[in-house]
């Protein structure tokens, strides 16, 4: 993630923002030039300050205050480059349900902002009715006692609005013995089921990344089924990144492409911060990383691991400090890694294909 600039006054402006803190002038983010921009009233549109006073609608969304980006030019539908993927949200005339959706936006939009930047293939289901790629944002029941899961199906992604409740989502995060759970990571873990279908199946890509992460022609269900009797095996951690990775190939996928997209994004919001780690007990320079580089363009997955290790190695320290828990409670062994450099060169090799 990057930090942006207000085009009136030069403020610093985050990604969430919905107006510029020092100059009150109401501000937008702009798909296609990957930035935020000072927007003025035009009518009924918006005058966009970062393209030559061109002007925009904002998405329909922004009426609840559950999206800030501005449509693509031509739109039709209303709805931005993110917001063209929703299927279902939930009750918004219900107060809890609707700060709940907005919760979810905000990390749905953070995964779209990734998936823009590489260039990633991403059709609705309008223009793939089979399998284009749609959210539900489903809460669950409570006259039939239905409960939703989290989960994807073949381009259809379901979120339960039940994770926005921290206090459930804290109890379910121990049940399942998880260091970490978070709604960013659910968006990214599913996004890597239809990313699979995507690159991996339909792009030609099976037998390299059978490979790599195993015969996924294994049954499913059973795979699942034993995983949650039996656990993961003890040494998970030699070839896997997550326990849950150990459940099926589909799986270790998923879990390496959330931890890619993790580590690429974090990597960007330290550079853009100018975050150099440099521990005066280092004598080997094991410790010592310099970030000042696009993760975004990085060329081999190692530039990318050399960064990440101190930095989190002095985050999670950080955190140690204050009585938190680590940010990035993982190991990457020589096996993620190579994990990790699958999916890099896939979304490389997307991105360089789209470049014109």
């Amino acid at each position: 993630m990057k930090l942006f600039v207000c085009q009136d006054c030069g403020n610093v402006l985050y990604f969430e923002n919905r107006a510029c803190e020092r100059c009150g002038h109401r501000v937008a983010f702009l798909p296609e030039k990957e930035t935020m921009s000072a927007i003025e009233p035009d009518g009924e549109a918006w005058k966009i300050l970062a393209d030559k006073g061109e002007s925009r609608m904002l998405c329909r969304n922004a009426e609840y205050d559950a999206c800030n980006w501005l449509t693509d030019a031509g739109d039709t539908t209303g709805y931005c480059r993110a917001c063209r993927h929703n299927g279902i949200v939930p009750d918004l005339s219900d107060p809890v349900q609707l700060a709940g959706w907005r919760e979810l936006e905000v990390a749905k939009h953070r995964l779209f902002y990734s998936l823009i930047r590489w260039k990633l293939p991403l059709q609705t289901r309008q223009e793939n009715p089979e399998h284009g790629l749609i959210f539900n944002f489903l809460a669950d029941d409570p006259n039939s006692g239905q409960k939703i899961m989290t989960g994807h199906d073949n381009g259809l992604i379901t979120i339960a609005l039940t994770e926005t409740n921290e206090i459930e989502r804290e109890r379910r995060r121990l049940e399942m013995g998880e260091p970490y759970r978070t709604l960013l990571g659910h968006f990214r873990h599913e996004v890597g089921h239809y990313f699979w279908d995507v690159l991996v199946r339909e792009g030609g890509r099976l037998e390299q990344c059978r490979a790599v992460f195993g015969d996924d022609s294994a049954d499913y269900g059973q795979a699942l089924q034993l995983h949650y009797a039996e656990g993961a095996p003890p040494d998970w951690q030699q070839t896997y990144v997550s326990a849950y990775a150990t459940t099926h190939p589909w799986e270790d996928f998923a879990e390496t492409w959330a931890h890619y997209l993790h580590i690429v994004d974090t990597l960007e919001m330290a550079s853009e911060f100018g975050m150099e780690v440099r521990p005066r007990v280092d004598r080997d320079g094991e410790l010592t990383a310099r970030i000042r580089f696009n993760p975004y363009e990085t060329r081999d997955v190692e530039a990318l691991v050399n960064a990440w290790l101190p930095f989190t190695f002095a985050i999670n320290s950080v955190n140690r400090a204050m009585g938190l828990r680590d940010l990035y409670p993982f190991i990457l062994s020589p096996a993620v890694v190579g994990k990790l450099g699958f999916i890099h060169d896939l979304v490389r090799d997307v991105a360089k294909a789209a470049k014109p």
